[in-house]
């Protein structure tokens, strides 16, 4: 059809209005057959008759989108795209492919939104659902639509909170290394066959404290967390929604540290699996050592620091340097600071130990608060200069019976270790800066070189270390912890970076928990009957806010005002009661940590999937392999925390027998970023970049002057480009094989609208190969290939099968535009050439693809037709070249047969360089097969 703007193009030329009649028509085919529903083996999604049903099968998977009222840019379909592509060909290639899409759909941006407007965020995170799937469909993305969730659904979030119940009813028995059912526990007490921690007798308990010591060992338990309490919010933040400042990112309020109750996950349990693990996996490197780096697995000893009738608990990686220990330090939050602080200073206290306060009390809760109000990032900055103050309590050294004085100072973190240290300034440079400041004993404890200035952190002879000297660090680690397990006054023992995951928001668009608390004020879990415990609707989606500067304002959360759901009767199995919901909700991570799961058996709804069913898409392949999903695609940003907890929920439910894989993601691939330009006016304000004009290499928007930077893109730079647009003036193919053709897909690239056209040139050079522009007649003959072009077809087949195995599609899409540019100029079209480069571009240009085999004679889809596969013959070389060296320099070339003998290519070579040898006589003729002939003279 001829357009207005362009009255000379041809009717039939492949231009955005064809694709824009192909596209929906293909689309809407695709839809109404189902064309890409995965059979399961049984249940309700199981489909004898499917061309791929018993085949192998293929679990490929995106990491699913938050969908914000702003849409897709280009940036966001780059990973899915290229799976897409993916999937297309293992599809072909004769794969049962299951590839989902769903939504990550609880959390702020929609609770912000419905704070500010009342409207309810499941009204807005809904719309936003279906602008994503409309803007996903016209991309032409093969999903298996009939597995499509969102964690907001009931009927998702019923399973979210049934994995809760699972971790809550576990406990991890570090003697099997594994995750237990909390039965077990209680039948082993019973029985006498497990002590009780403190050693009390079980049959002696009340059912409270029986109930309190089996909480302590759960995997989901309630603790007094230290967290980032915003007043002026009125919530917890996560230290990611926190900035280096102190701040909040929303709002930029004061962030204090507070321990409050709080929901945690026994995540560090599952340390040393979480690390030995990933070498089982497919991932690439620098996540791995960005998961182990987090985890931070060190191994060590807890030493005990008696203190009056107490014991202080350290975790030290350097028990070797005990008899350097000059003082201790707690974190301002740990338990027992007001416990051991005397009613007076001790006669001769250092002045610059008291903070400049009266009595020690005073001192400590003047440090406390304003140690309250930093980040833990401002706590532990390196450089910073060292506060603390003294506590007036002395602990006594257990190597040495020293005193040593008791510090809180805030570089020691309440979350980590056992939230104190003791301090060795001779081997540490933070204590070395510390005891400086406050004028402590520095004991050198490992011999450094001549000359050495400050704390010495490397291995060298032990020295003022009583029986431990001349040992190395090794050995002098070892006999320490001997010598302290001996005297039962430490253990050796393994600690971790990592900490309990803080499971608790106090917000309202979250799942709530399956559990509420009886009238002794402990967690009750409700039966699985009584899934989901649904989000009830509220008047004001807001927590309670406070003055930002209260640090000791308490939580107020949306859901404890809603009276007659938090207050609930129920017959739990001891006749009707009263109980108390929690009013927390979960955080947004638990729906993420587990879909690849549901998508094996979306519409179960007895169990999370059926056996059958996930052990076929998520078991392992063999003994020792870790199973998972075989290919999932996304951002290196969620590299630790996205990964760390659906790992760890993953092998608790592995453990309790519900999976068949222990690893949810066999292979990892992190995907780029699509950049762009973004522009600057005089004010440092960011304008649109669609009308910033270039002019004489200076850029102006509404004839003022802008700077020009260069990075991710994004709606807060301005400089968006949606794929709507993309659609709009090329076509989804054009878009999807430009998006692919850009570089490698791991790779960042820049995004040039210009650019865009080069694809859809090679696009319309395929289509004409098919059809004619002038008459829309089909141009493909049945007469045979040139010999030469059959080769060159056969090695394109080849390249392209190994390119999109290793998701080289960039380098797939530049041997398909070299075989077009190769079939271009033959006068006829030849079906033996056309069909397989139609099959070879349908992964990356389905719609024109589809159509294309429409008009080449066959019926229905291609989305099931064999991918071509090169035939041996062809790939044979008819002959091969040998670069002729004489003493290094290139002196000639010589073709022979490939499987011509060492002695034929060796008198061939003499032969082609006999000029340049002017008679005389080689030393040596050496033979590389296949690369060159070396001749030396």
């Amino acid at each position: 059809m001829v357009t207005m703007s362009d009255p000379e193009t041809p009717p039939f030329r492949y231009t955005a209005a064809t694709a824009g009649e192909i596209e929906p028509r293909w689309q809407a085919y695709w839809a109404e057959h189902e064309t890409f529903a995965a059979p399961n083996p049984v249940g309700d999604l199981a489909d004898p008759d499917h061309p791929r049903f018993g085949a192998p099968k293929l679990h490929v998977q995106d990491m699913f989108p938050y969908p914000s009222g702003s849409g897709l840019h280009v940036g966001h379909p780059l990973g899915y795209i290229g799976t897409d592509c993916y999937t297309r060909y293992k599809r072909m290639a004769g794969f049962n492919v299951l590839h989902p899409m769903g939504f990550d759909a609880f959390g702020l941006p929609a609770e912000q939104y419905a704070v500010q407007t009342g409207t309810h965020p499941r009204t807005t995170t809904e719309t936003n659902i279906e602008r994503y799937r409309g803007q996903l469909r016209r991309l032409g993305l093969a999903y298996d639509n009939r597995r499509s969730l969102a964690t907001i659904d009931p009927d998702y979030y019923r399973w979210t909170q049934w994995i809760f119940l699972q971790v809550f009813n576990s406990w991890f028995d570090p003697e099997v290394r594994k995750a237990r059912p909390i039965d077990d526990l209680i039948a082993e007490f019973e029985s006498g066959a497990r002590a009780t921690p403190d050693g009390r007798a079980w049959a002696g308990l009340s059912a409270v404290d029986r109930r309190q010591v089996i909480d302590g060992f759960r995997l989901a338990y309630v603790s007094q967390a230290p967290v980032n309490w915003c007043p002026g919010l009125g919530t917890v933040l996560a230290n990611e929604e926190v900035t280096p400042d102190g701040r909040s990112e929303r709002g930029n309020f004061p962030v204090f540290q507070r321990n409050l109750k709080q929901w945690m996950m026994r995540i560090t349990a599952y340390g040393d699996r979480l690390v030995e693990d990933l070498d089982v996996m497919d991932w690439p490197e620098p996540v791995k050592h960005m998961q182990r780096n987090w985890i931070g697995r060190s191994r060590g000893a807890h030493v005990d620091f008696p203190i009056d009738d107490r014991v202080i608990s350290v975790f030290t990686t350097r028990p070797d340097t005990l008899f350097g220990a000059t003082y201790m330090v707690l974190a301002p939050e740990h338990e027992l600071v007001e416990s051991i602080i005397p009613a007076a200073w001790p006669a001769g206290t250092n002045e610059k130990w008291t903070g400049g306060a009266d009595t020690p009390a005073a001192a400590v809760a003047a440090y406390r608060a304003a140690a309250a109000a930093k980040t833990e990032e401002e706590r532990t900055a390196d450089g910073k200069v060292k506060t603390g103050v003294f506590t007036g309590a002395y602990a006594t050294n257990p190597v040495n019976g020293t005193r040593v004085p008791v510090f809180i100072a805030d570089y020691v973190l309440a979350g980590y270790g056992t939230g104190a240290i003791m301090a060795v300034p001779g081997q540490d440079e933070r204590d070395w800066a510390f005891a400086e400041v406050f004028e402590l004993p520095i004991i050198r404890t490992v011999a450094a070189p001549a000359d050495f200035e400050g704390a010495f952190t490397g291995d060298g002879p032990a020295i003022n270390s009583d029986w431990l000297d001349g040992m190395n660090v090794v050995d002098a680690k070892a006999a320490m912890i001997s010598w302290l397990e001996e005297r039962g006054k430490g253990k050796g023992a393994t600690t971790y970076r990592l900490r309990d995951w803080l499971f608790s928001r106090q917000r309202y668009w979250g799942e709530p928990f399956p559990i509420v608390y009886d009238e002794t004020g402990l967690p009750v879990a409700l039966p699985e009957s009584m899934l989901p415990v649904e989000l009830p609707d509220v008047d004001d989606f807001s927590p309670r806010t406070f003055d930002p500067d209260d640090a000791d304002s308490e939580p107020e959360t949306p859901l404890s005002r809603k009276k007659d759901w938090v207050e609930v009767e129920l017959d739990l199995g001891d006749g009707p009661k009263t109980y108390t919901r929690e009013t927390n909700t979960m955080p947004q991570w638990a729906g993420s940590c587990w879909y690849e799961l549901r998508y094996t058996d979306p519409h179960n709804t007895k169990v999370l999937a059926d056996p059958e069913n996930e052990a076929y898409w998520m078991g392992p392949r063999e003994p020792g392999d870790c199973g998972g999903v075989d290919l999932y695609v996304g951002g290196v940003e969620h590299a630790v925390l996205h990964l760390l907890y659906a790992r760890f929920w993953h092998k608790v439910l592995y453990d309790l027998g519900h999976v068949s894989s222990f690893e949810p993601f066999r292979k990892l691939f992190n995907q780029g970023y699509i950049q762009a330009y973004a522009y600057q006016d005089a004010r440092g304000f960011y304008v649109a970049a669609e009308e910033v004009v270039e002019t004489d290499g200076k850029f102006f928007h509404d004839g003022q002057e802008v700077t020009r930077s260069y990075g991710k893109m994004g709606k807060s730079l301005k400089n968006v480009v949606t794929p709507d647009e993309m659609c709009d003036m090329y076509g989804a193919d054009t878009f999807r094989v430009y998006e692919m053709a850009m570089g490698p897909l791991d790779v960042s690239r820049p995004w040039e609208t210009r650019a865009v056209v080069g694809s859809q040139r090679f696009l319309q050079r395929v289509w004409r190969l098919v059809v004619e522009e002038e008459t829309g007649a089909v141009r493909v003959t049945d007469t045979p290939l040139d010999p030469k072009l059959r080769k060159h077809l056969h090695r394109t087949i080849a390249g392209v099968r190994e390119d999109l195995d290793e998701l080289r599609f960039n380098t797939a899409i530049a041997k398909l535009i070299e075989l077009t540019n190769a079939l271009t100029p033959q006068a006829e079209s030849t079906r033996e050439a056309v069909e397989p480069l139609t099959l070879m571009l349908a992964p990356f240009a389905p719609h024109l693809a589809e159509e294309m085999w429409g008009r080449l004679g066959h019926e229905g889809t291609l989305a099931y037709a064999d991918f071509p596969v090169a035939d041996p013959a062809q790939l044979v070389a008819e002959s091969i070249t040998y670069p002729v060296q004489i003493n290094g320099k290139v002196r000639g070339r010589v073709e022979v047969q490939p499987d011509a003998a060492e002695d034929e290519v060796r008198a061939a070579a003499l032969a082609v360089v006999a000029d340049a040898l002017a008679g005389r006589e080689p030393k040596k003729v050496i033979v590389v097969k296949g690369r060159l002939v070396s001749v030396v003279v």
